[in-house]
This record gives C-alpha cells, sequence and structure tokens, in this order.
C-alpha cells in the first residue's frame, strides 16, 4: 500500500485522483486485474472489498442467497454503521464546537446501530453473516473506536465475542500493524488541507 497523507492534501495530487475521483481513501489500482488487461482502479471501500473477494474467491459466497446475505450487512455498514460512528466521533471527539444536540442523535443512533449488530451477531453464533466474510472485515474497524466514542462492548456481549475473535485472527493482527491512526489533533491549515477548504491542491 501507499500511504495517503491528508494532513499535507496529499488526496488532491492528480495521481491518486487518478485512481479516485472522490479523493478520499482508500483506493486501490490492480496491476494484474483477472482480465489481463490494463491496470484497474477502484475506489471506496465496499466496492474494493467486493472486488477483492471476487478477484481471490474469498470472503463472499457465490451461491444466491448466502451471498445477498453478505452483501445486505455490507451495506447496512456503508449506510449505517460508518457514517453514524463517523459522525458521532466527529462531534463527540473532534469538533471544536461541542453541540449537544448533535452529540446525542449521534450517539443515540450510534448505540442503535450496535445493538443491532448485537442482535445479528447473536443470531448467527459467529460471523456477521455466518462466515468470516467481507462483512465483518468492513464492520470490525468501525468498532475499534467503541472505547474513544464512550461505549462499553459489555452492553453488547455478542459485539463483544465477536470482537475478540475479529481481532485475533493473524491477517487482522498483521494488518492493524501496518499503521498506526495519528490522533494528533489537525490544525486549521491541516484542516484545510484535508477537507478543500481554501487551501490549494497538492501539486
Amino acid at each position: 500500500g501507499v500511504p495517503v497523507d491528508i494532513r499535507a492534501g496529499e488526496h488532491f495530487r492528480q495521481e491518486f485522483l487518478a485512481s479516485t475521483p472522490n479523493n478520499r481513501m482508500p483506493a486501490i489500482v490492480d496491476h494484474a486485474p483477472a482480465d489481463g488487461g490494463a491496470p484497474f482502479s477502484v475506489f471506496e471501500t465496499g466496492a474494493i472489498l467486493i472486488y477483492l473477494a471476487d478477484k481471490s474467491g474469498r470472503f463472499l459466497p457465490t451461491e444466491t442467497r448466502a451471498r445477498s446475505h453478505v452483501m445486505q450487512w455490507l451495506m447496512w455498514q456503508m449506510s449505517g454503521l460508518g457514517p453514524m460512528l463517523g459522525q458521532h466521533g466527529h462531534f463527540a471527539l473532534y469538533a471544536a464546537e461541542k453541540i449537544p444536540y448533535a452529540i446525542e442523535r449521534y450517539r443515540d443512533e450510534a448505540a442503535r446501530l450496535y445493538r443491532v449488530l448485537d442482535t445479528q451477531l447473536g443470531k448467527t453464533e459467529a460471523y456477521v453473516a455466518g462466515d468470516y466474510s467481507i462483512a465483518d472485515i468492513a464492520c470490525f474497524p468501525w468498532t475499534m473506536t467503541h472505547k474513544a466514542q464512550g461505549f462499553t462492548l459489555d452492553d453488547y456481549p455478542n459485539v463483544k465475542r465477536w470482537y475478540a475473535d475479529v481481532r485475533a485472527r493473524p491477517q487482522v493482527q498483521k494488518g492493524l500493524a501496518v499503521g498506526k491512526f495519528d490522533k494528533t489533533p489537525f490544525t486549521d491549515a491541516q484542516r484545510k488541507n484535508m477537507f478543500g477548504g481554501t487551501a490549494q491542491p497538492v501539486e
């Protein structure tokens, strides 16, 4: 992988934008696509997970119902768990102005989503969609922020069991060791770089 420093506005570089028109991470370029053609770029986490699962033949069933089950939970993560935990994290932890309404609104929705996940994991007694899949790969990173966001997994025993199981997987451990999240608060200039603001794109 190639790290992209959003604090320096590197996600606005033309070579990165060629891979992801939304100038957000992650994005990949497959230099050996299955069709044997030119390098193929893919952006958006869910699309990347589906692409890699299809290419490798792992973590996404081919049987219609099982595949749909995984896809439903992947879409649930992309439309719910990720965005809502992201918003709660922003307003509760990073926003310069603490807005009680926003914090409460997103905390309530995050708690609801944790309950949905806990119920589902209670049904499967295994992973999100039964067997380990891209649904787990998508959901797990968002639950890693539970302590910082003020949640305890003791309130969600099925999530707690699943979280420990996923975290203990050797390839997950390997992935977690690749890069550590920089928790240093953004400066005003870095925030402008990150969101486009008035800063000029990095050439």
